[in-house]
């Protein structure tokens, strides 16, 4: 190039291709703030001299980590839903009690291999289970997008009250379909039970529900930052005229993003139902206050953020349930209070929200 083509202005379509290209290949540094990364391990760290015995608290501290995890799982929906396309989605959990109902229906019909003590026979019915709840959850969540949420997008009020209204009508739906019962869901056989570390009692379900949740953030880090698809979201987000100007729909872009959240709030659903090792069809609505506090912590739309409030979320309520049971029911309120006293927006803000 010579110094005449470098000092030749660009036009306002080649400013915005050169933009996106240059935010691909990840040039750019970008500062990150590491404070709120510490709360977990301080808050893990503080309580350790209230509970006195090294076994019980790490016990406790892996119980919240797993908790921690399940939760996030179920928020990180939520949390793109909102973060990329601005809706207040209350009905979100429809979509968490439908995953746990699918998974009782899909688990039930392969008893003979839950039952085994093989864990690889276990991981055969379990994996299916979770890909069909994901995939009805999904469809679901495709059909609400259209008939419940697309009416009233930017208007936050109305998506509240008709989101609401599409989780009442859901929860009837699955009464009339699995009936209004609750519904046992017990772990597999082989991951019943628990490790044995020095005298503490670390439950293999818990392990696996680090993992996986651990799995779903890394999955969701790598597509929003480093892949294409994730970039042309987030440049939706930013100036929606100029991607769709370049080709790209981003209409078709956030229904993806909304089907993808509902899918993950039926993974988490498949979780949260083994965990509790029961289903209940307001067992969505009973999670949704949890959910919320994560997101208002971690930083409406960030999804870093929800991890990291979804593990002190997870901490705290075993800390609090074995020091103090009576402050259990409105410990995490008062966690949220704590945070938004330190920054009013969340640990991880959204810029331009």
């Amino acid at each position: 190039m010579n110094r005449f083509e470098q000092n030749r202005p660009v036009a306002p379509m080649q400013q915005s291709r050169v933009a996106i290209k240059s935010e691909a290949t990840g040039r750019g540094a970008i500062a990150i703030d590491w404070t709120p990364l510490a709360l977990v391990p301080l808050l893990a760290i503080a309580v350790l001299p209230f509970i006195g015995s090294a076994s019980t608290w790490l016990t406790l501290t892996v119980a919240g980590l797993a908790m921690g995890m399940i939760i996030f799982i179920i928020a990180s929906g939520l949390t793109l839903v909102f973060g990329l396309m601005d809706v207040l989605n209350f009905g979100h959990g429809v979509f968490i009690a439908l995953g746990a109902f699918v998974a009782t229906s899909v688990l039930g019909a392969m008893s003979d291999w839950t039952g085994s003590a093989a864990l690889w026979r276990n991981l055969v019915a379990v994996l299916p289970a979770m890909a069909v709840a994901m995939l009805v959850a999904g469809a679901v969540g495709l059909a609400f997008e259209r008939l419940i949420v697309r009416p009233v997008y930017g208007q936050h009020l109305k998506q509240i009250l008709i989101t609401m209204g599409g989780m009442i009508i859901g929860e009837e739906l699955i009464k009339v379909i699995w009936g209004p019962q609750q519904i046992p869901l017990p772990l597999p056989e082989a991951m019943r039970g628990a490790w044995l570390v020095g005298e503490a009692a670390v439950e293999k379900y818990r392990v696996l529900a680090v993992g996986v949740g651990l799995a779903v953030f890394a999955l969701l880090a790598w597509t929003l930052a480093r892949t294409k698809l994730g970039l042309l979201i987030r440049a939706g987000v930013q100036d929606r005229e100029i991607v769709e100007s370049l080709g790209y729909g981003v209409r078709r872009l956030f229904v993806g993003v909304f089907v993808a959240g509902s899918a993950l709030a039926g993974l988490g659903g498949v979780m949260w139902g083994l965990y509790q090792q029961n289903v209940v069809p307001q067992m969505g609505a009973q999670v949704n206050v949890l959910i919320f506090i994560v997101i208002i912590i971690g930083g409406l739309g960030s999804t870093g953020g929800a991890l990291i409030g979804a593990l002190l979320v997870g901490l705290m309520a075993n800390y609090t349930g074995f020091l103090l049971p009576k402050v259990a029911l409105f410990s995490n309120i008062a966690l949220m209070v704590a945070i938004l006293l330190w920054r009013p927006q969340g640990v991880y803000p959204v810029a331009n929200r």
